[in-house]
């Protein structure tokens, strides 16, 4: 079993920055890929980038490739996803989720997700 608690997010203008941070319970976390998902009002829950347990493998989606970085620390049991030039676009509520699958870019696959953080990028 794997508890997700997500932190970090808030409202900042375009072209500032944010770092949100996942921090999880359970001894197990290093064994899990992680993921980082974004929902917009109206809009499906779509991915944003993930990392697979080592850490040596990271994936993004192309809307925040070179903008957005993902990293883990598995000391600390936490993953964090560092903004960069955030755009109107970004503003979502952010989700942090577990797989044991491998690296996996679609919702279903994940069984542990936390409640999410809100970003709000004002124009």
């Amino acid at each position: 079993q794997v508890q997700l608690v997500e932190s970090g997010g808030g409202l900042v203008q375009a072209g500032g920055s944010l770092r949100l941070s996942c921090a999880a319970s359970g001894r197990t976390f290093s064994s899990y890929a992680m993921a980082w998902f974004r929902q917009a009002p109206g809009k499906e829950r779509e991915f944003v980038t993930g990392i697979n347990w080592s850490g040596g493998t990271t994936g993004y989606a192309d809307s925040v490739k070179g903008r957005f970085t993902i990293s883990r620390d598995s000391a600390k049991n936490t993953v964090y996803l560092r903004m960069n030039t955030l755009k109107p676009e970004d503003t979502a509520v952010y989700y942090c989720a577990a797989t044991n699958l491998g690296p996996t870019r679609t919702p279903r696959d994940y069984a542990y997700w936390g409640q999410g953080t809100q970003v709000t990028v004002s124009s």
